[in-house]
């Protein structure tokens, strides 16, 4: 095993993580690998906090959620194209002293719906949001099979700017794929998500048709951490037979939970999400680290949830 970073300490870093229950899950997976390492909390206040947190490289490896993705993606030393087409990282791993920087976001999502039973292939999605946990989501839906992907914002520039900035740099990755002999797994996935998704935008109150026609919504937005806070779109658009995802958890039932569950809409808070891009965190640091696990994906997501105390 390596011995990467100093000691075996792991930490999700934010502002504010005081809710998070990332220590619990993670550390359950260790515990019933027999690992020795521990996993904190790093709650910093300010983005200079958080560059110094991360220069000092004294983890194994970091969990980055609001509001540092971005400054964990400037700070790495080498980028996962999960993380440069999100533009902005919620794992950081140190190996060799140097900061590699991955998004598991849209993976754990993708994950979490798919244990319910929900189907991406030929499936038209709504994310809702314009940041890197937004553009994480959008592009593993479309891996995962959408057929249409709209991404939304209350700005109808802004979405169309970073939707455009996405698919140039989907565009830039196909490209570095093509004269690389070694890489015709991206080359091909690249390939068909250029030529068969068809990626839209648009903001909120100009998009009511979208709303109404999606097969999923996903909120991606930090709307719902607040107990007062309203849903991004109007909610009477939802109806009974739409899927709908909100990223945030623990911070009670949201205007858009409620409004969902009123239609008959099927309704998952962020927690299967959690853990589902804990589960690809874990599968990074093992890598990494060549840490040997012999546990499938599905059980180690049973022993996350389990440890964090959620019934999924």
């Amino acid at each position: 095993m390596s011995e990467s970073g100093t000691g075996q300490q792991l930490f999700v870093l934010g502002h504010p993580v005081a809710h998070s229950k990332s220590p619990a899950l993670h550390n359950a997976l260790y515990r019933a690998m027999g690992l020795s390492w521990e996993y904190g909390l790093a709650d910093l206040p300010t983005p200079a906090d958080a560059q110094e947190f991360l220069a000092a490289r004294r983890f194994l490896g970091v969990n980055v959620t609001m509001p540092y993705k971005p400054v964990a993606l400037a700070e790495a030393n080498a980028k996962a194209s999960s993380a440069k087409l999100a533009l902005g990282a919620n794992v950081l791993a140190v190996k060799d002293g140097r900061l590699v920087a991955y998004n598991t976001d849209g993976h754990g999502c993708v994950m979490a719906l798919e244990r319910t039973g929900f189907g991406f292939e030929g499936a038209f999605v709504a994310v809702c949001g314009t940041g890197p946990t937004s553009l994480s989501i959008l592009h593993a839906c479309a891996v995962a099979g959408a057929r249409d992907v709209v991404l939304l914002s209350r700005s109808k520039d802004r979405a169309q700017s970073e939707l455009q900035g996405y698919a140039d740099r989907l565009e830039h990755l196909a490209r570095a794929a093509s004269a690389l002999p070694t890489a015709a797994l991206g080359r091909e996935r690249y390939a068909r998500l250029l030529k068969d998704v068809r990626f839209r935008f648009g903001a909120y109150d100009t998009s009511r048709q979208a709303l109404e026609g999606a097969d999923l919504i996903v909120n991606a937005t930090p709307l719902g951490m607040g107990e007062d806070d309203p849903a991004p779109f109007d909610t009477a658009l939802l109806h009974g037979g739409q899927t709908v995802l909100q990223a945030v958890y623990g911070h009670g039932t949201s205007a858009l939970e409620r409004a969902a569950r009123q239609v008959g809409a099927a309704f998952f808070d962020g927690r299967g999400m959690l853990v589902g891009q804990a589960v690809a965190t874990a599968r990074i640091l093992f890598d990494l680290n060549e840490v040997p696990c012999d546990l499938s994906d599905g059980q180690i997501f049973d022993i996350m949830a389990q440890g964090a105390g959620f019934d999924l």
